[in-house]
């Protein structure tokens, strides 16, 4: 008999903010497939005698092929073996998910998520930002800032939308994603924020504004992996700030 498999996500990057359900299942599972993304610290959760295998991706660097992420996930379930494919945030919040549970089905093995909390909200809330506020956005906006095939975001569209906008994997795009919102109408001034590492004790953050956040992670040197946050919920981070300095020192805080 076929193993399970099961499309689990590990969470922001705190240990702490990981699913009673997951942490059961990896206490179980014989093969753990890890992403780079994900705390190792949540590896003691797994039995001794897992099998547990790094299948990193992530921009920039060098990344496990998608096809052989899927065949060590299918020969290990035809094995008999229940399979964890452990990814950081959430499996189906720009993690693949979607793709690999295609694969598994197309190969007849059963798959069950497990979800995880998303970057795109917990990195935001760590410094005290609500991606929705009634009196602020109609909604939020979840987008990738890396097109893939050619396949661009229609900024425009969003901007018309009026809803805050969480980019994930948008730092070395985020030239160009600033322009094209400039273009198609949103202020300058609209408020902006950059979270690196969120959750982790190395988070860094910066507030600025749209046309000036890109300057300003260059300064303060944050880069990947970041969530950016744009639109008027980003004024929430440290209630009460309302002087450069105070914004510095914001900044500064990990």
């Amino acid at each position: 008999m076929n193993g399970k498999i099961y499309l689990m996500g590990a969470g922001p990057g705190d240990p702490e903010l990981i699913t009673l359900k997951a942490v059961r299942i990896l206490q179980a599972a014989e093969v753990i497939l890890v992403d780079d993304l994900v705390n190792p610290l949540l590896l003691r959760h797994a039995s001794a005698d897992a099998r547990i295998m790094a299948v990193g991706k992530r921009g920039g660097c060098k990344s496990t092929p998608q096809a052989f992420i899927h065949k060590q996930m299918i020969q290990a379930a035809r094995a008999g073996k229940d399979v964890v494919r452990l990814k950081g945030g959430d499996p189906f919040m720009f993690g693949r998910g979607g793709e690999e549970m295609e694969a598994m089905h197309r190969a007849g093995i059963a798959v069950e998520v497990v979800s995880g909390v998303t970057a795109g909200i917990a990195a935001p809330a760590s410094v005290g930002v609500p991606v929705t506020h009634r009196n602020y956005a109609p909604g939020v906006t979840f987008v990738t800032g890396h097109s893939q095939d050619g396949k661009r975001v229609n900024w425009a569209a969003l901007v018309a939308s009026l809803t805050t906008l969480v980019i994930y994997m948008g730092v070395k795009t985020l030239p160009d994603i600033v322009a094209q919102l400039l273009a198609a109408g949103m202020s300058p001034h609209m408020s902006a924020l950059a979270v690196q590492n969120g959750t982790l004790s190395e988070q860094r953050q910066v507030l600025a504004t749209l046309e000036t956040l890109h300057s300003a992670m260059i300064e303060k040197h944050i880069g990947s992996p970041a969530i950016v946050v744009i639109g008027e919920v980003a004024d929430l981070a440290g209630i009460g700030m309302t002087s450069a300095a105070d914004i510095e020192t914001f900044a500064h805080v990990a």
